[in-house]
């Protein structure tokens, strides 16, 4: 297929990026795209509604991209990603397919991507980036400066202020996914939210987000973990959600957590704190055996924090901040 023919059918989207000052749009449903501009921004996300870019339309534009550029694309049954530099050197990322669901509209699947906009302007210059001779360098997030409080209430809310990562821990029934979705009330409304679940439970507010969905039992495709990994750090997300911790998914959400992104939460079936610790690492070992144990768990106890939940009767209670 020509490179013609990608750009006439590229037009709809070309029309947001090609326009001055963007840094990246996204889509995470039909017909609406956000932008994320350039430079200095109070809102790093704007969103705009437009029904040319109807599920039908992205999803033959995913297809198109694909066969220009000879790459393997199968939702079904191979792949369900399309990576590409397109016309304008622009990077795109795409899925589509069961594996992507924005909400329950999304039955047979979603389709969602982005493209990250090229630009040959040089102009920013060392000062904008806060390096200046004599100057001091700018601290991102202060918040990470402050000592935890000693009262556990105002410790957790610091952590999800500041970016921390966290882990909910407890028994079966102890309502972790509840309190996970409590959770998720607290992040700043603004953020872009991508979740990791093999079923449909997060609960997210906010609009900029994108659902992963891993299924145990539906999964026909060609899709993995690893390949989760690409995609997210692609999506540029300010947040990443998992679902509940297993031997399948541990491996890659904890390399998301070092990853350099911020507020990464998940649950897990364990008793207590340094049980859930241990919890981790060993599901992290069904897929990564040559990891050293012993000093995995010491690295986990200095990036994540853990919420402890335990039951007893009708009573659950948090009964540990790390």
């Amino acid at each position: 297929m020509s490179f013609e023919v990608l750009e006439s059918v590229l037009r709809p989207l070309a029309y947001w990026y090609n326009q001055e000052n963007i840094e990246e749009i996204v889509v995470n449903r039909a017909g609406q795209v956000w932008l994320r501009l350039r430079g200095k921004r109070a809102y790093p996300w704007v969103m705009y509604k437009d029904e040319r870019l109807s599920k039908e339309y992205l999803t033959d534009l995913l297809y198109i991209v694909a066969n220009t550029y000879e790459l393997p694309f199968d939702p079904i049954s191979g792949s369900p990603v399309v990576y590409a530099a397109i016309p304008g050197e622009h990077r795109f990322s795409a899925i589509c397919g069961k594996n992507v669901m924005y909400d329950e509209e999304d039955l047979t699947g979603g389709v969602a991507l982005a493209i990250r906009v090229h630009s040959d302007d040089v102009a920013f210059g060392l000062g904008d980036y806060g390096l200046t001779q004599g100057g001091k360098l700018h601290k991102i997030n202060p918040l990470k400066d402050i000592k935890d409080p000693e009262d556990p209430y105002e410790r957790l809310l610091l952590s999800i202020k500041r970016g921390d990562h966290i882990l909910v821990s407890g028994a079966t029934s102890t309502g972790k996914t509840t309190f996970l979705n409590n959770l998720l009330k607290i992040l700043d409304i603004h953020k872009r939210i991508i979740t990791i679940e093999d079923t449909r439970e997060l609960l997210v507010p906010h609009p900029n987000r994108v659902h992963i969905v891993m299924s145990r039992t539906d999964q026909t495709n060609k899709f993995n973990y690893a390949e989760i990994i690409d995609l997210v750090v692609r999506f540029t997300p300010d947040a990443i959600i998992g679902g509940e911790i297993s031997t399948k998914n541990a491996g890659a959400l904890w390399e998301l957590m070092g990853s350099g992104h911020d507020n990464c939460l998940a649950t897990i079936h364990a008793e207590s704190s340094s049980a859930a610790y241990e919890a981790f690492v060993d599901r992290i070992l069904h897929t990564y055996p040559t990891i050293d144990r012993k000093k995995t768990i010491e690295e986990m106890r200095q990036k994540l924090r853990v919420v402890q939940i335990n039951r007893d009767g009708n009573l659950r209670a948090v009964t540990e901040v790390t």
